[in-house]
């Protein structure tokens, strides 16, 4: 059971005492391989330089904030799989107050509100009386690439690691609010975890999804990540996973289910986390939209990921070039290759389909045939025909980048 020394051991002191959280979840042992920054990186933007740190459970990974932690994937870990390790998936906390050390026999998550029977369910309940539910997904983070805003917007500035594709594994929401039962006049579900804010003015964090959507069989309460029990950064033991829809509902240690019949009123939902409210989400640079609504779905995006920015080629050498796409659940439909910013495209080949809303791999031939700079880049469409926009969108949070990224190498 998380006490409040448990919590107060993530501020800095308190941090550095701590060591790696074992994989069951016990507490954490007294050594900790200190946050000393063992290397730095330069995010291409300006006051990209970051350094690298490493937390339990985690390689090094970009350091945003260390309180409440926030971590980015160097983009490298992109091309060593089509599922990210659990170890270098990104972190991205909003409360400082963070649990350090969960007794899985002694978890609770209490599903309560608008329901004929409340429930308290142990972590060995959910395993075993509800059916366990693999599916592959994305967690991205709604400022992935917030950092390339033009004009830039307050924030994190986060490069393109604030995402990563894994195989969550739990039971499905939907077995466990029909349990409970829902009442005639259900509208809403609202969601709480074990994180909480230093002070009382600041707003727990707690989301709401539609009864319709909680009742997706695709929405899972999930205690393992790529066949591994959850990280404990990334929400040990229990997490809310909500496929094709943006890491904000993503709910860490969630403890708390809340069955509503009025619209869930809090910060994050009717002040945080918005949209301007057009098909787009998008406003003039520098403006403000007229209204907003939330955040929701992933949109389209694509990545080179075996080559770098800068990196030398040989001219006349053959290479496949790699990378990944992604949506907000419709699946993708194509990928295609420019080696020359745009102005040509070629089709890709498409990796394995591990189901619509995860990294798909694609890869192509190339080989340099003069020496000098070539501009590469990928652009996805879905089985809907929503494609990237070849201009970057923007809003005055930074939300949604999806723009067709461009890297310039030289062969030689």
């Amino acid at each position: 059971m998380t006490t409040e020394d448990d919590r107060r051991a993530w501020s800095r002191r308190g941090f550095l005492r701590a060591a790696a959280v074992a994989g069951t979840g016990a507490l954490f042992s007294s050594r900790l391989a200190a946050l000393a920054a063992e290397a730095t990186v330069n995010l291409p933007f300006e006051n990209g330089q970051r350094r690298l740190a490493t937390f339990p459970q985690k390689r090094p990974l970009i350091l945003l904030t260390m309180r409440p932690p926030q971590l980015e994937t160097p983009f490298s870990v992109f091309n060593e799989s089509v599922f990210t390790p659990n170890d270098a998936f990104f972190v991205r906390y909003h409360l400082a107050q963070i649990p350090t050390a969960i007794d899985p026999d002694e978890f609770r998550l209490t599903v309560q509100g608008k329901v004929n029977s409340p429930l308290t369910l142990s972590l060995a309940e959910l395993k075993t009386k509800f059916e366990p539910v693999e599916i592959a997904a994305v967690n991205q983070c709604s400022g992935n690439g917030r950092g390339f805003s033009n004009p830039r917007v307050a924030g994190g500035q986060l490069g393109n690691g604030a995402m990563g594709n894994a195989l969550w594994k739990g039971a499905r929401l939907r077995d466990v609010l029909n349990k409970a039962g829902l009442a005639a006049d259900a509208l809403q579900v609202s969601f709480n975890g074990l994180d909480q804010p230093v002070i009382e003015k600041t707003p727990d964090f707690v989301k709401a999804l539609e009864v319709d959507h909680a009742l997706s069989p695709d929405v899972l309460l999930a205690y393992e990540m790529n066949s591994a029990d959850l990280p404990m950064l990334n929400g040990y033991p229990l997490k809310l996973i909500v496929p094709g829809y943006y890491g904000t509902y993503w709910v860490k240690h969630v403890n708390q289910i809340t069955v509503l019949d009025t619209p869930f009123q809090g910060f994050w939902m009717s002040s945080a986390y918005r949209i301007p409210n057009n098909l787009c989400g998008c406003v003039e640079p520098g403006t403000s939209p007229a209204s907003t609504r939330p955040i929701a779905r992933l949109n389209v995006r694509s990545f080179v990921t075996s080559l770098a920015e800068g990196d030398k080629l040989q001219v006349g050498r053959p290479l496949t070039v790699r990378g990944i796409a992604f949506d907000g659940g419709y699946g993708i439909d194509a990928v295609w290759f420019s080696e020359d910013g745009g102005k040509t495209l070629r089709a890709t080949t498409l990796g394995r389909d591990y189901g619509k809303y995860g990294f798909r791999e694609w890869s192509i031939p190339f080989t340099p045939t003069r020496a000098g700079t070539y501009e590469l880049s990928a652009r996805a469409a879905n089985r809907i025909g929503q494609t990237q926009p070849l201009a970057a969108l923007w809003n005055p949070a930074g939300y949604m980048r999806n723009v067709v990224e461009t890297m310039r190498v030289t062969a030689s």
